[in-house]
């Protein structure tokens, strides 16, 4: 029988696809968590591959007809041990909140200690917020950056490590601007025999890029996204040493998972190859290039940067300085009314709730991605001061929206599709 949508397509969803592809390659995309991913990666998750069901891993699979997604699999697998130096992969956790979760069952029992960044000073839901499940399933003590400089406070890591004695201690980020540094928790966590978790989510694609600081040497377990600085589709993987392969495995499948998403193992396998390029590792150096240029420009137009400026793809923005009444809910609102997207976000010890915050993140993935370099970094800390100076004229934020898409134009994210 033919498909219904064969003599009657779907023009309402299909014209929404088209909105957001035209909202995508005429705004500044600057949120830290997003990127443009290839042509190639995006053939492939829209491929069959997403009618195969396939429960279970290579070669132990619970339903027939296997054989080509076993390779593809396989193949996703074999790449990204090599792309990050693993002893062992999992490639089928559906997100980094997937990843992370699943990587606590197989170290961990429920109740169990688990040291991890404070939310409002840059870690992520799953590190322990009360209302994630993380919270809920163990009992997260968390740590936090100093009222200084704003790093991780790595005497305070300590104390509370000899204090609790944790069964597992977890770095990584969603808003900290600075490097992390692997081995100084490694020498903690061996120090009261802990796990060491590094939640590399927003790192991945610099790490595999040679710009930061590998994990992989000094982890019992690395979690990730690989939609990210990584540039592949939406999804997660971890990577273990191989003592915990057998504990990894049974927590993603069947413990916390079921079929996996082939056509997204195939777009990782994709971006896992991408990433291999030298190409690749110059655009990691250039995301970091551009974010130092970008906390530079920001800071000249009266903007504070937490810690003072960034050493990755993101930076977060206090807005009080700038401006004492703007919340990062309303210039997250304006912004996108100028065709400039990013998002609100607590700074450390943020006096405003998470839903209203003082200030804002922002990336550089997606912009790099685009092309462009340190003079257009520039010209966007111009264009978001501009919008936000002028957050009350219609026609302000209209001229700026009209210069973010010519800017934009300059430098398109697909210029073949």
């Amino acid at each position: 029988m033919p498909f219904p949508s064969d003599n009657d397509p779907d023009l309402e969803v299909e014209r929404l696809i088209a909105d957001e592809f035209k909202r995508q390659i005429t705004g500044l995309q600057l949120i830290a968590s997003e990127n443009f991913t290839s042509p190639a990666v995006m053939r492939a998750v829209g491929s069959v591959l997403t009618n195969k069901y396939s429960e279970g891993y290579p070669g132990k699979r619970y339903y027939g007809g296997n054989q080509v997604v076993d390779s593809i699999e396989a193949i996703a697998i074999e790449r990204v041990k090599t792309l990050f130096g693993a002893e062992h992969a999992n490639v089928q956790p559906h997100s980094g909140a997937n990843a992370n979760m699943c990587a606590y069952q197989a170290l961990m029992k429920q109740g169990d200690t688990v040291l991890g960044l404070s939310l409002d000073h840059g870690g992520h839901l799953t590190h322990g917020s009360p209302v994630n499940a993380s919270g809920m399933l163990y009992n997260f003590i968390p740590y936090k950056v100093k009222p200084g400089d704003e790093r991780i406070d790595m005497e305070q890591v300590r104390d509370l490590a000899h204090e609790h004695r944790p069964r597992l201690i977890v770095t990584g980020t969603t808003s900290y601007p600075r490097r992390i540094d692997p081995e100084p928790f490694k020498i903690i966590a061996d120090e009261v025999g802990a796990y060491f978790l590094y939640d590399a989510a927003h790192l991945a694609g610099l790490i595999a890029g040679g710009v930061y600081p590998n994990p992989v040497p000094y982890a019992d377990v690395v979690t990730f996204t690989t939609h990210k600085t990584l540039r592949g589709p939406r999804g997660g993987c971890i990577l273990s040493k191989a003592v915990h392969q057998a504990a990894i495995d049974k927590s993603v499948f069947p413990g916390w998972q079921g079929g996996p998403l082939e056509h997204v193992i195939a777009g990782k396998a994709i971006a896992f190859r991408e990433a291999m390029a030298q190409s690749f590792k110059d655009y990691a150096k250039q995301i970091v290039v551009n974010a130092s240029a970008l906390a530079s420009a920001l800071a000249n137009e009266g903007f504070r940067l937490v810690s003072g400026g960034t050493d990755c793809h993101l930076m977060v923005v206090d807005l009080r300085p700038f401006d004492a009444e703007l919340t990062g809910k309303e210039a997250q609102a304006v912004l996108d009314l100028a065709g400039i997207t990013l998002n609100k976000n607590t700074v450390p010890d943020d006096p405003r709730s998470p839903f209203v915050t003082s200030g804002v993140r922002v990336g550089t993935a997606s912009v790099t991605t685009q092309g462009m370099k340190e003079a257009e970094m520039t010209q966007i800390a111009s264009l978001i001061a501009r919008a936000l100076r002028g957050r009350a004229d219609e026609g302000t934020l209209a001229q700026v929206k009209a210069d973010v898409a010519s800017l934009c134009a300059a430098f398109p994210a697909y210029p073949n599709l």
